[in-house]
């Protein structure tokens, strides 16, 4: 029995890949198949695709709009980040503060879509960078506000105490016991807040930007050029998954690891 459970994973593993890999497999063949049914701007072939991403990879022009919008994200995410840390800090260590914050403005910031922040951005601001920056922050603000509350409730009140006890000043105290202890839950909120981000930057630049992908789709979509369109799409999902595979996974693993280690 204990050498069967013990296989599962593996085989899980595999099986797992496996129907990825067929479930891919049978998406190209279903979009094969359907090419010479449909009009070439509603389903582009699988060539002028291939083509288009060529295109898209050898232009140091459309590479730019590649650039403009991971300027615009990484930007977005750090400014965010350090607002919404600086808010949830705020409601936790001055009570006076956390009904605005967690009350008023962190749900008002929630309820309200991001087409909706770009639309007003753009009336306020215009089309530009700054429009699509500032339509990211307000979007992504609330989940590093949320998920550094909830991290800040979760402390280890054992570890706070002790470190209380021994006699250390507050400010050190905090230095040494509770940012270490918020790392994998600060890791974890820059992973979800990149996914979303990508998200609300395509419609932010879509109406408001005056460069990156969302407005090279804008473009292609007025030229009725779906093989580049298609080719985008392609081009952030690689960036995407690559980011995350390479970048944010690990960085959650080493500080949930660091952090145990230590504590």
């Amino acid at each position: 029995m204990s050498a069967t459970v013990t296989a599962r994973p593996g085989g899980q593993t595999r099986g797992g890949r496996l129907l990825a890999l067929g479930f891919v497999l049978a998406l190209v063949l279903a979009w094969y198949a359907s090419v010479n049914h449909v009009p070439a701007y509603v389903l582009p072939p699988p060539g002028e695709v291939g083509a288009a991403i060529l295109k898209f990879a050898t232009s140091a022009q459309r590479l730019s709009h590649l650039g403009a919008t991971l300027a615009h994200i990484g930007s977005a995410i750090a400014i965010s980040f350090v607002v919404g840390s600086f808010l949830a800090f705020a409601a936790h260590y001055a009570r006076w503060s956390a009904p605005s914050i967690h009350q008023r403005l962190s749900p008002f910031l929630s309820a309200f879509s991001g087409i909706g922040w770009t639309l007003l951005s753009v009336i306020w601001f215009g089309v530009s960078s700054f429009t699509v920056v500032f339509t990211i922050v307000v979007v992504l603000l609330p989940f590093a506000i949320v998920n550094l509350r909830e991290g800040l409730l979760a402390l280890d009140a054992e570890i706070t105490e002790m470190g209380t006890s021994f006699g250390r000043r507050p400010l050190r105290s905090w230095r040494l016991l509770v940012v270490p202890a918020l790392l994998p839950m600060a890791a974890a909120t820059l992973r979800i807040m990149f996914g979303v981000a990508w998200k609300v930057t395509l419609t932010a630049e879509l109406f408001g930007g005056g460069r990156g992908l969302g407005y090279l789709i804008n473009m292609a979509r007025q030229d009725y050029d779906t093989a580049t369109i298609f080719a985008v799409i392609l081009f952030i999902i690689v960036v995407v998954t690559l980011a995350d595979r390479l970048l944010f996974a690990p960085l959650e693993r080493l500080t949930a690891r660091q952090f145990a280690s230590a504590a």
